[in-house]
């Protein structure tokens, strides 16, 4: 496409400024790796990524680590956004989209739909979705704008799909889901992908899934944040509220344990164990996350309010940890400090406890810690694979077992099955 003059977003910047950000861009996610095709970086540097966000200007819609939010909630809350390039180009690597495909994204911000149709070419189709009618309008305004008419835009609920240009060969979902409902795998073409944004015990990951004998199973992952999704699709955390607010202890996937096990647990004695794992500063917290979701049922998020907070979880200026909690009523969370590791500045981990047998859940916390940083560090991190709901568990691999609503997603991790079978993760469901 040729670069429109006068269009809107572009300000006073000249269409060689314009082009220069843009191939700089480009250029920075070649060269982190991000982008590795030369189709998805030709696709970046046609589509006018500045039509698309003209709430910022043209030189920072080509800041390639920014997403722009283009519609927020009376509270602030992010409603809709165009994501970052870098995202964008994750999945799109991931997608593996070919000239001829029928794509659906479920999540409207125009710019991505455009980026797919440079890629399935004259010969493909491409459908977007979105359930605001603001979303899907403004969508639609700009890719008429920008000369990308031929996307189908489409204003509707994707919890099921959109049947009437279905089957698809990839599906991209764009917006945070909570579960994969059947309708998108139900409307995937056969050898088919679903690149999708998904949230697993409150962790964010995009994750790429293909095809298997009545499950899908996943290619790739990466730590992204999205958007949470609505409609039926919605999903609440539930929150347990302590110390009147100060923290506030959040289960992605809820919890049958009593809350009244936890009152006073901050009036114990809090029990500190180091764990001897470190952390590069600036090194991805992925695996360590889901290793610990993985590890411990009762795994959950500790939230402090900043207005609130009188530092009984520490660090003091921190608003969120990884936490877990047990049956007996002791809740533990991670904390860190400085550290050297291989004469390169680092960060520790340490835990942080309390409850009535608070060094038992320190230490098994800690050792955790510890196996993390002797087999998943830098490693490979684990496969998803999504089987429907009602799946016996006897057709699940080893590892931990999340339930959703219409799915049951198995976490395994490749080159720790031994340490599974010793920590009882084999097919072990979270509700």
């Amino acid at each position: 496409m040729t670069e429109p003059s006068n269009s809107i977003g572009t300000g006073e910047a000249s269409g060689d400024q314009i082009a220069s950000w843009r191939d700089r861009a480009v250029e920075q996610l070649i060269a982190n790796g991000t982008i590795i095709s030369d189709v998805v970086a030709n696709a970046m540097r046609t589509v006018p990524r500045q039509l698309f966000i003209p709430e910022v200007s043209p030189q920072e819609a080509y800041e390639p680590f920014r997403a722009v939010v283009t519609k927020r909630d009376e509270e602030g809350n992010a409603l809709s956004s165009v994501s970052d390039m870098h995202v964008q180009a994750f999945m799109l690597e991931q997608a593996a989209i070919v000239p001829g495909m029928n794509v659906l994204e479920i999540g409207s911000g125009g710019y991505n739909a455009a980026l797919l149709t440079e890629l399935v070419g004259p010969s493909g189709t491409v459908t977007t979705v979105d359930i605001d009618p603001y979303v899907t309008d403004r969508a639609s305004r700009m890719l008429n704008e920008a000369g990308y008419s031929r996307v189908n835009v489409v204003l509707g609920d994707a919890e099921a799909g959109v049947p009437a240009y279905a089957p698809y060969d990839r599906i991209l979902v764009t917006m945070g889901a909570w579960d994969i409902p059947p309708a998108w795998s139900a409307q995937l073409a056969k050898g088919g992908r679903i690149s999708a944004a998904l949230r697993i015990r409150g962790l964010h990951r995009v994750i790429t899934f293909e095809q298997a004998d009545g499950y899908l199973v996943s290619t790739a992952s990466k730590m992204f944040g999205f958007v949470a999704v609505q409609g039926a699709g919605a999903h609440q955390a539930k929150l347990l509220v302590m110390r009147d607010g100060e923290v506030t202890l959040r289960f992605d996937d809820g919890t049958d344990l009593d809350p009244s096990l936890f009152e006073g647990v901050f009036e114990t004695p809090r029990v500190e164990v180091w764990s001897g794992a470190f952390i590069g500063l600036g090194e991805f917290l992925d695996t360590l996350q889901m290793w610990l979701a993985t590890a411990f049922p009762g795994f959950c998020m500790v939230l402090v309010d900043q207005d609130r907070d009188t530092g009984v979880v520490a660090p003091r200026n921190a608003s969120s940890a990884m936490a877990v909690v047990d049956a007996a009523g002791n809740l533990a969370y991670l904390t860190t400090r400085p550290a050297t590791e291989d004469g390169h500045k680092a960060l520790e981990y340490g835990v942080h406890a309390y409850g009535p047998d608070a060094a038992r859940l320190a230490e098994s916390v800690a050792e955790q810690l510890r196996v993390w940083s002797r087999e998943h560090r830098r490693a490979l991190g684990p496969q998803y694979r999504i089987y429907p709901a009602g799946t016996p568990d006897d057709l699940l691999p080893h590892g931990r077992v999340v339930e959703k609503a219409h799915s049951r997603v198995s976490i395994s991790w490749p080159q720790a099955a031994t340490a599974a079978a010793g920590q009882g993760l084999s097919a072990t469901p979270v509700k």
